[in-house]
């Protein structure tokens, strides 16, 4: 894969993904709600990525094929280990069994138990240890050398940020009159992937950012212009929950960015419960963080066509009760 010096990935190499990956990941659904409109208001469309509907119900299936599928055949042997909160661990795992690969995955003790099942579901290898996902990462690291497995890191990985490209090659294919994007931001594969498509396709379209304000350590840097990793990430938004700022995302989002904004928890879970509402299927709560991105984006984007992703579905019962009872 070629990266050239001043960004991650090329369109090419988006493109070249989106072939890989298609004979088991079909495009995702690109919707419109009349309901959803009146509520963001403000003369604002808003056009609904369904990556909730993805195998997995996440867009990182997309990040895993394109990388297994690339992978050298002693790769493909040996097998892949990565740390993960869920969805990057569950897509390596399905696209593992589906190619044969063998797939190890590192999580915090604590993690969600229905994404922990569905990983070991497809059959991949499940280690459970550290205090969260930056720890996990650093067990991932030692497993890999141990064992002489490949690292897929959730970000820090050009296949990865090539995979989650193909939802904005989607999204522009189905709606090239968009003015902005706005995208939640765990380490920014999915914001860099767009950002790459719209220097391409179109330059003119504003991608915004949005993270979770008790995991902000990416948001902070963005604004400071240097790395900050955060001591803590607090959020049941826990596809955004990283201390640390990946190396191979930050410049180009520093750069590409249009704007970069937080999110509360109960802004989080207030987006969740209008997307259940108005779109009648599940987000969970980095899913959700696009949609409360935009509408604090809401007087700057005024009149706009806007496009939001529902970036996962994987919320576990007992934090979505929760949600749903107005507890968060």
């Amino acid at each position: 894969m070629h990266t050239p010096g001043d960004w991650p990935i090329t369109i090419a190499d988006a493109l070249a993904a989106e072939r890989r990956i298609r004979p088991w990941v079909a495009e995702t659904p690109l919707r419109r709600y009349a309901t959803l409109d009146a509520a963001v208001g403000l003369g604002i469309e808003v056009h609904v990525k369904h990556e909730n509907l993805a195998p997995t119900g996440s867009f990182k299936v997309r990040n895993a094929f394109a990388v297994l599928t690339a992978l050298t055949p002693e790769e493909r042997r040996r097998g892949v280990v990565a740390a993960t909160r869920g969805n990057h661990g569950l897509g390596l795992a399905c696209a593992g069994a589906a190619l044969g690969v063998p797939v190890v995955v590192c999580v915090p003790r604590g993690n969600n138990p229905e994404k922990n099942a569905g990983m070991r579901g497809f059959g991949a290898e499940l280690v459970e240890d550290g205090r969260d996902y930056d720890e996990a990462v650093e067990i991932a690291a030692r497993l890999a050398a141990g064992r002489a497995l490949r690292v897929v890191h959730s970000t820090n990985e050009p296949g990865v940020l090539a995979g989650a490209a193909t939802v904005a090659l989607e999204i522009l294919h189905r709606a090239p009159e968009l003015d902005s994007l706005v995208l939640s931001v765990g380490g920014g594969s999915q914001a860099v992937g767009a950002l790459t498509v719209a220097r391409a396709w179109k330059p003119e379209l504003e991608v915004f950012a949005v993270q979770a304000a008790g995991a902000p350590a990416v948001h902070d840097s963005w604004h400071a212009g240097a790395p900050r990793p955060a001591a803590s990430a607090d959020t049941f938004a826990d596809g955004l929950a990283t201390r640390s700022v990946s190396a191979l995302t930050f410049d180009a989002m520093r750069r590409g960015l249009a704007g970069f904004v937080t999110a509360s928890e109960s802004g989080i879970a207030g987006a969740l419960r209008l997307l259940l509402e108005t779109t009648h299927t599940l987000a969970e709560g980095a899913g959700a963080a696009g949609l409360a991105g935009l509408f604090a984006l809401r007087e700057r984007l005024a009149g706009r066509r806007v496009g939001i992703v529902v970036s996962g579905a994987n919320i576990d019962r007992a934090t979505l009760a929760r949600v749903l009872a107005g507890e968060i």
